[in-house]
């Protein structure tokens, strides 16, 4: 135990180390945090060697003049600073500070505690790494950014269309996209390059947004696999045999749609969740693709479509809903560090520790002091607000039972004292575990305990008497209360105890400090004076040391008020709960013994 408390202290006193700098060439590093934490919430594992959607804007990185022309010197590594990591710019507009980059996660980034990248920028003299074709695995045998200029296959297998007549328009789901007017469409040509086979496995997918309802907008045909919008509702369709998705497109929203086949059957996704299945009735699908509209050129879709893509292999649920969550308009999967210099992390001693290397031998004792109060401070904070939840809990657990109870049989909560009532009684911090007997570390159960035991004792002077027709007298009853209140003032008391350390630290910290730098003024202007230089290097040291004390007397005083703020509130809470609980009893005992 003293090994866990020695660690904690030495990770909270040392500074936090830099990963060594990649190349001295780079000027500045941003590191780009990916929430595992969503992800799982969403049912969602992180996906090796997925790719990550960085998207830069004025919110989460400043430096867009310091970027080369078009990003040329722009590099991630994975966490460990050592690895490059395959990447792709879409777009990039330094005057309207906006970058849109698909970057290749390394492969044990689903394992890592800390699943995180380093983007490197700032070197005018880098040339330029992109690999867009790098980016994908094998199986992605087509891939549609639908980025400025002709449309392109973005993978090494470069299945170009053979004709596209679609607008290149703003606002994609990523950056440009297709849109289509119902007439318009994208065409390929058959080839084996792009063959679908169930024996191994495809998958479709697109981004698709549609402004009002259609007749039947045909997103994808091939071979009578057709993926449509039949008026807000995606419909996947096979040799007549169709599934529509329980989920309508709401108008003007990016919806990611996807189908995964293989030999068990053609599952559609709709935003990544599964709206139905189809049985395998081909064996391949090899003939011409026409993306927006149908092969026989009716049927067109009214509305856009973005990163489109073909995959030969079939991407299971987690795969696909990670693409959904992490490519998404409203993602939020990404956590953008600070951007930092070399200078700032490793190249030099730090100002804080330059400053602390300053600080005379008396400013360490009130600093030393300080750390003990803060300590102290933390430890009642901690132990009393763990204290007093369980209280609370412990006391609803009570009212409820006590609410149900009849005015005759007010006394069956009550039960013999144990050692655990003891040993809290000795011990409140023992209330945390709240011991093996029924409502152990309740101040209302001690209340009622004592206000049973004080009524048994002046009923069993009626004893003999018909059970029905025993009474209490009005002084008896007023002594029951008596004995209550007595209690609940001990009650408050316990739950009031060890708060003053924190009204001295709140009080005692900030003074102390201003005693250290009161002293090391003193001692600075003391040593200026014997030695008769007066320059802002002779004085700015000395200062700014003595300026340490003043900080960690703050440190220790502005918790503790925050702290015991909130405690006292909770304490002011069950002491309401106490005095109602005195009337609520007294009342019960007078409807069944007056």
């Amino acid at each position: 135990m003293k090994r866990i408390i020695w660690l904690i202290f030495t990770l909270l006193l040392t500074p936090g180390l830099a990963h060594a700098w990649w190349n001295d060439e780079w000027g500045y590093r941003k590191k780009i945090t990916v929430d595992a934490q969503q992800l799982q919430q969403g049912g969602v594992n992180l996906v090796d060697e997925g790719l990550l959607l960085v998207r830069l804007h004025a919110g989460n990185f400043t430096y867009f003049m310091d970027l080369a022309e078009n990003g040329k010197d722009i590099r991630f590594l994975a966490s460990d600073d050592k690895t490059p990591l395959k990447f792709y710019i879409e777009k990039i507009d330094p005057i309207n500070e906006m970058a849109l980059i698909w970057v290749k996660l390394p492969k044990d980034i689903a394992s890592a505690s800390e699943p995180a990248i380093w983007m490197y920028y700032s070197n005018p003299k880098a040339i330029d790494a992109q690999d867009a074709a790098g980016i994908f695995d094998v199986s992605q045998s087509l891939a549609y950014h639908f980025e400025a200029g002709p449309v392109k296959d973005s993978t090494a297998y470069a299945n170009q269309p053979d004709s596209a007549t679609n607008t290149l328009i703003e606002g994609g789901a990523i950056a440009e996209a297709a849109a289509f007017d119902g007439s318009q469409t994208i065409h390929i040509t058959a080839s084996p390059a792009v063959q679908m086979m169930m024996e191994f496995g495809w998958t479709v997918s697109a981004w698709v947004k549609i402004d009002q309802a259609q007749e039947d907008g045909v997103v994808f045909d091939r071979d009578g696999l057709i993926i449509s919008v039949r008026g807000q509702t995606p419909v996947l369709n096979l040799n007549r045999k169709e599934i529509v998705s329980p989920v309508s497109l709401n108008l003007a929203t990016w919806h990611h749609l996807a189908v995964a086949a293989n030999n068990e059957g053609l599952t559609f996704y709709v935003d990544g969740k599964a709206s139905g299945m189809l049985p395998a009735s081909v064996s391949v699908l090899q003939g011409d693709i026409s993306i927006g509209s149908a092969l026989d050129g009716t049927r067109g879709l009214i509305g856009a479509i973005d990163e489109f893509g073909i995959s030969k292999v079939a991407r299971d649920q987690n795969a696909l809903l990670f693409s959904v969550m992490m490519q998404g308009q409203a993602a939020s999967l990404l956590t953008y560090g600070e951007d930092s210099a070399p200078d700032s992390e490793e190249g030099g001693e730090s100002r804080i520790m330059a400053t602390l290397g300053d600080v005379t031998i008396d400013g360490w004792v009130i600093i030393g002091l300080c750390g003990v109060m803060f300590v102290m401070s933390w430890i009642v904070m901690l132990v009393k607000a763990l204290v007093l939840h369980k209280n609370m809990k412990e006391n609803r657990r009570f009212e409820d039972a006590f609410l149900k109870l009849e005015a005759g049989d007010i006394g069956n909560l009550n039960r013999e004292p144990t050692e655990d009532d003891t040993d809290i009684e000795e011990s409140p911090i023992l209330s945390l575990t709240g011991g093996h007997a029924r409502f152990a570390g309740s101040s209302i159960y001690n209340l009622y305990h004592i206000g049973v035991e004080e009524m048994n004792k002046r009923l069993a002077k009626s004893v003999g008497a018909d059970v029905a027709q025993q009474t209490i007298s009005d002084k008896g009853i007023n002594s029951v209360r008596a004995a209550m209140e007595s209690i609940l003032v001990r009650e408050i008391q316990k739950l009031n105890s060890q708060m003053v350390l924190l009204t001295i630290a709140i009080s005692g910290g900030p003074f102390l400090g201003l005693l250290g730098t009161v002293l090391g003024v003193m001692i600075t202007f003391g040593d200026i004076a014997a030695s008769g230089e007066v320059n802002v290097n002779a004085i700015a040291p000395g200062i700014a040391a003595a300026l340490a004390t003043t900080v960690a007397g703050l440190l220790v005083a502005i918790p503790a008020l925050f702290g015991y703020n909130w405690l006292a509130s909770q304490i002011k809470l069950i002491t309401a709960d106490m005095y109602i609980f005195v009337d609520e009893f007294s009342t019960k005992l007078s409807e069944r013994y007056s």
